[in-house]
């Protein structure tokens, strides 16, 4: 390093006519010693940018495939997102139809049902009817026959004499020997 540092200070000292050295005014220097200084970054480190440039590449490809298999990947699961959408909305439409085929259905045994009770229910009624009909029928022949009977009753006692009395009694029991007389 001695013989580096000698050589420096031997160059230093060095007449600029013609020769080698530096130059310590930094204003004049300016733009050769910065052109100097690019040229040797670019020289000794272009191996190195450009190892940093391909490393970057390297990974914004990278960054680029995987979302692009990630996009593909997506574009798979939305294909078979759609698919499964077509198959459910399938799949809902045939469940709604066969749903109100089942309420139509129903909706029909149900009203069959309710005619057929309304039927039962009918003959027992009328057979109620018909007995209370009857009944009534009966009542009024009883009541009628009973007037009748007091109305004959009354007109008899009225027109009915001891005479005639006897003689309707004689009669039934010359009836009553001819019918004994028959059977003997």
């Amino acid at each position: 390093m001695e013989n580096g540092i000698d050589s420096s200070i031997f160059l230093s000292y060095w007449p600029s006519a013609g020769g080698f050295g530096f130059n310590t005014n930094i204003l004049g220097t300016n733009l050769i010693n910065l052109s100097v200084v690019l040229g040797v970054l670019i020289y000794f480190g272009k191996g190195v940018l450009s190892n940093l440039l391909d490393n970057r590449k390297q990974k914004i490809l990278n960054t680029i495939r995987n979302s692009e298999e990630l996009c593909k990947g997506a574009t798979d699961q939305l294909e078979k997102a759609r698919t499964r959408l077509r198959e459910v909305e399938r799949r809902a439409g045939e469940i709604r139809v066969n749903g109100y085929s089942q309420i139509e259905r129903e909706k029909e045994d149900l009203i069959n049902a309710a005619y057929e009770n309304l039927e039962r229910l009918e003959d027992p009624k009328n057979e109620t009817v018909h007995f209370e009909q009857q009944r009534a029928i009966d009542q009024v022949r009883q009541q009628v026959s009973r007037q009748a009977l007091r109305r004959a009753l009354g007109t008899l006692n009225s027109r009915l004499n001891s005479e005639l009395h006897l003689r309707t009694i004689n009669h039934s029991i010359g009836l009553l020997r001819a019918m004994r007389n028959t059977t003997d």
